[in-house]
């Protein structure tokens, strides 16, 4: 009995730790027009297309990431699109304000009004970074909503860690 309780506080005490070294992260990013944008259409059904496409971005409230705060970030991906809807990954990099370089990869699930972005959804994950950032490892979330003009807005939720 005793057995259970000690590992029982061993794996209670492990999982805090673990859940301790992870660091909260938030931002906004304020994305301009996808350009270049390169879209071939499969022929089997009327919308349904494949599509490679860029985005570059800017971070209005920039991610905090030991003590060094995001400043650009640029996308590259391919999605399905298929009516109003969209499915894609892409893979980012985002700049700090020292120089440094954070990759991330993002899985997008997108609704589409008239082929221009009206809301998605995303779950990313860091990828490798570079100079003070380098090990970093971590999560998030991302919600956008677009703009008729084409640009976007995406709030990001998530954490990181680095090696010690």
């Amino acid at each position: 009995m005793k057995l259970k309780i000690i590992l029982t506080f061993l794996v209670v005490f492990a999982l805090a730790a673990v859940a301790s070294a992870q660091t909260k992260i938030s931002g906004t990013l304020q994305c301009g027009k996808t350009d270049p944008v390169y879209t071939i259409q499969v022929g089997d059904r009327p919308n349904h297309s494949f599509g490679i496409s860029q985005t570059k971005c800017t971070w209005t409230k920039p991610l905090e990431i030991a003590g060094v705060q995001s400043k650009e970030d640029v996308y590259t991906g391919f999605s399905e699109i298929s009516g109003n809807r969209s499915n894609g990954h892409s893979y980012g990099v985002i700049t700090m304000a020292n120089g440094d370089k954070c990759y991330g990869r993002l899985q997008l699930s997108a609704t589409l009004k008239d082929g221009v972005l009206e809301s998605a959804e995303g779950k990313w994950s860091f990828v490798g970074a570079t100079g003070k950032l380098k090990g970093l490892k971590g999560k998030a979330t991302s919600k956008g909503k677009g703009a008729a003009d084409g640009t976007s807005t995406w709030e990001v939720e998530g954490e990181y860690e680095l090696p010690k």
